[in-house]
């Protein structure tokens, strides 16, 4: 029986120019990086698209005609039927915002709820725009560190909460799941954090872009807290991760509440934020409506990577500690018992190994310890990566 999809097939990245692949840009990063290195730090995939995806946007390409669009009803029902069918939620027609990428809507976000002096609080660590989308826009990071119990973080609410009454933050940035660790969070624990943000006049904004990558356990959107939450919710989401369509700079927010819904949408118009991309706008719609088979075989290549690695990071890597992933494909390994820091260690690997891997300093805070890897990548890449970095340890 043939396979419907070869993960093991790898697109040429030099076409659409990819940050992580090119020679220039790593020897500015890490100078010395030997030709022929191994990315595992941008967290995009080297797969090709989905076949729907492309065959939508060779259609779009071929017609020719490239002016401006509109979001119109294709893209909120295949959002609408999405989000029903794959994640049990109930999303109404209004609620949905189409938007520029998530890490943009961010900055917008921040815009939108904070005023001058004001500050944002984040789990730390984490997707680190989190914290320069609040710098960039003269906003102050208060910094919630994990806690790692039983090998996994757990949240400090009772820090959490005396933060909140010390600092009076006006938006909480949580991701769900996981950014860089890909832990899933319960529902009991999300609706723990979405009480104490409402209790303190936090507004709670969730950044669900990794729930379609599910190894283990269950997702659980944000938007299914109790009703009483949805005057203070935001939701950010986008196929971008899912589906590897993050250059189309396309996504989307959930915003039950009207009159924050209101607010956000007029910080978008004064930004100019108005029709889609005519490209991310069709691939949205194909991977909603055509591409769940892609998705769950993929799923089914990463969740099969990730074991490979577990196995090999506890064989072979000596002071190497694998955080269990339970979502996307960014292992978050703890590196501590090498005795090198995560830039000391990232620095080495480039250099003598010829492997790229994510500095856990990046993470706004609390990773000094760790480095995120990247599993989206045929799996003889992810072979011999790791054996490469086995074969070049850090001598202290």
């Amino acid at each position: 029986m043939t396979e419907p999809f070869d993960f093991d097939c790898m697109a040429d990245r030099s076409l659409d120019h990819a940050r992580k692949w090119d020679p220039k840009i790593m020897e500015q990063k890490y100078p010395g990086t030997p030709e022929g290195f191994i990315p595992m730090w941008i967290a995009d995939m080297d797969f090709p698209a989905a076949p729907a995806i492309r065959e939508a946007l060779a259609r779009v390409a071929e017609n020719g005609a490239y002016g401006y669009g509109y979001a119109h009803d294709g893209f909120y029902d295949a959002v609408m039927s999405w989000q029903r069918r794959r994640h049990n939620n109930e999303v109404k027609r209004d609620w949905i915002t189409l938007a520029y990428g998530t890490v943009p809507t961010m900055h917008y976000l921040y815009q939108a709820f904070c005023q001058p002096n004001d500050c944002v609080i984040l789990f730390t660590p984490v997707y680190d725009p989190f914290g320069y989308a609040a710098h960039n826009n003269g906003f102050r990071t208060i910094s919630c560190p994990l806690v790692v119990r039983d090998g996994v973080y757990q949240i400090d609410y009772d820090l959490f909460e005396e933060q909140m009454e010390r600092y009076r933050p006006r938006v909480h940035l949580f991701c769900s799941p996981h950014n860089p660790s890909g832990r899933i969070w319960s529902l009991e624990e999300i609706e723990r954090v979405a009480d104490i943000c409402r209790r303190y006049g936090c507004l709670f904004v969730v950044d669900e872009v990794h729930c379609e990558h599910i190894i283990s356990g269950e997702f659980h959107s944000a938007l299914q807290l109790p009703e009483r939450y949805y005057d203070n919710l935001i939701v950010l989401t986008s196929p971008n991760k899912g589906f590897n369509l993050g250059g189309l700079k396309t996504s989307y927010s959930i915003i039950p509440d009207a009159n924050v819904r209101s607010r956000f949408r007029h910080r978008l118009e004064m930004n100019s934020i108005t029709s889609p991309n005519t490209f991310g706008c069709a691939a949205i719609i194909a991977a909603y409506t055509e591409c769940d088979e892609w998705l769950d075989a993929i799923t089914a290549y990463l969740a099969e990577s990730y074991r490979y690695l577990a196995d090999f990071i506890d064989r072979e890597m000596d002071g190497w500690k694998l955080m269990p992933m339970q979502a996307s494909y960014l292992p978050w390994v703890d590196i501590s018992g090498t005795g090198a820091t995560a830039t000391e260690l990232t620095c080495h690997m480039a250099r003598e190994a010829g492997v790229v891997v994510g500095d856990g300093t990046y993470y706004v805070g609390d990773g000094a310890n760790y480095v995120r890897l990247n599993l989206g990548t045929p799996r003889a890449l992810v072979v011999e990566a790791m054996e490469r970095m086995r074969d070049h340890p850090y001598r202290a």
